[in-house]
């Protein structure tokens, strides 16, 4: 559905919007990504998977974006294109990318890791989930 920003300090926010919470957590990725560069510059040629498993849904989303960066950091790739399956308060997902390319993707700041800051996921009165916390930079 969609992803935004929002400011917090000197870091942060990135929130996913979605019909699910699996749709929620996977724009919350794209969220991520477009912190560093624009998810549509990011080709999809390398698929990689991440599982996750947390206490609950709000510490999945944080561990499911520290996944995220530790992957990108580690592979020196980026990834512009997820998908989510949500099982209680597991997750099994798919993450495409490319390798990172500093000339082409120009990336505009290294994140660090998603942080508990402003941490929720919540379903809104119209049914959309919203999936959020703030990111160090």
């Amino acid at each position: 559905m969609a992803w935004e920003h929002f400011a917090h300090g000197a870091d942060i926010g990135v929130r996913g919007i979605g019909a699910t919470r699996s749709e929620a957590f996977e724009q919350a990725a794209l969220a991520l990504t477009a912190v560093i560069v624009d998810p549509s510059q990011v080709g999809a040629s390398t698929a990689i998977a991440i599982r996750c498993a947390a206490p609950d849904d709000e510490l999945l989303l944080a561990d499911w974006l520290n996944a995220l960066v530790y992957e990108m950091t580690t592979r020196a790739m980026l990834f512009g294109r997820f998908a989510v399956v949500l099982d209680d308060h597991a997750l099994v997902a798919q993450a495409w990318g490319e390798p990172l390319d500093r000339l082409r993707h120009r990336p505009a700041v290294e994140v660090k890791g998603a942080t508990y800051t402003a941490l929720s996921l919540a379903r809104r009165a119209d049914g959309i989930w919203v999936a959020q916390c703030v990111v160090d930079v």
